[in-house]
Formats: C-alpha cells, structure tokens, sequence
C-alpha cells in the first residue's frame, strides 16, 4: 500500500474543504502550506492575481510531516488569474527535491488547471501522474465529491502498479 500525503493550500477555505474531504475518504494526512503575509481585501486580491500572472513566489511555511516519508503527494491549490496560486508555486519549487510522485488537484472558478498541471511538471522537471479540477460551484454544491472518491482511488492505483504497456512497445517482442 502506497504512503500518500495530501498538501493543500487555501486562501479562502475553498481547497481546505476539498483537502479535508479527499484525505476523509482516503484515510491520508494532510498538511498545509501557509501564507507569511496577508490575502485580505482589495489589495490581497489584487496580489493574488499580480503573483499568478507574473509567477512570482511569495513567503510561504510548510507545517507537516517530512515529504520525504511518503510515495506520492496529492497537491491541491486554487487556480487564481488562470495560473497556479503562487503560495503553492513557492512550496513546489522550495520542496521539488524532495517531492516523490506528484498528483494535482485544481481548484478554480472556470479554467487554468492545464497550466497549473503543466507548471507544477516543470518546477518538478517531471509530468504529475494524475491531475483533476474541480470548479468552486461544484466544491460549493457538494456535487465534486464522487468525481474526488474516483481520483483518490486512481492515486492509489497509479502508483501500486506500473504502467501496462502493449507487447509490441517492446524491443524484446520482435
């Protein structure tokens, strides 16, 4: 059986609950990456979509177990301008080292998971095995919760076994 950790950040509770749910279902731990400064009023906002969409890297501090204990980690963050909420890009570049299997999960009001996916894969120099998204309307109306039970599933699965590939990939079958 596979050790996975679930490291969520939220800024307005939305992922936290995701997170909550996911690692309920699973039985996993969960650990959080926390803002050093504030996202509050217009201004908070405001930072929120300046680092999205210049990538920057905002002071973040991880509380959780050691990364290194576990097979996969199961990121789960907020999508903010169409990009990856920066806290989470500046736990991902400050842990990539120690980051084993990564899966994604987005959260966001309407689009942008392919680009968090895709940056997470190249802050890690690795793709994240299995990604999914979840828009706020559908974390809001519980409706996510079966599409998150087969996800957890599948992280589970991704990792017990090694991909099956067709005989005649193989240079042996010739």
């Amino acid at each position: 059986m596979s050790r996975t950790l679930v490291v969520v950040y939220s800024n307005t509770g939305t992922s936290r609950a995701v997170a909550r749910l996911l690692c309920g279902q699973q039985g996993w731990p969960m650990a959080e990456v926390h803002e050093m400064g504030s996202r509050g009023g217009l201004w908070g906002t405001l930072r929120c979509v300046a680092d999205s969409v210049l990538r920057r890297r905002p002071v973040v501090r991880y509380t959780g177990p050691p990364i290194d204990r576990f097979d996969t980690v199961v990121l789960i963050a907020p999508i903010w301008a169409h990009q990856l909420a920066g806290p989470m890009r500046s736990f991902v570049a400050m842990h990539r080292a120690q980051l084993p299997a990564v899966a994604v999960v987005s959260v966001m009001e309407s689009r942008g998971a392919p680009r968090a996916v895709a940056e997470i894969g190249q802050l890690i120099g690795r793709s994240p095995v299995l990604g999914t998204a979840f828009t706020t309307r559908e974390v809001d109306d519980g409706s996510f919760a079966t599409r998150l039970q087969a996800f957890g599933d599948a992280v589970l699965h991704s990792r017990a076994s090694p991909p099956v590939r067709p005989s005649i990939w193989s240079p042996q079958a010739v």
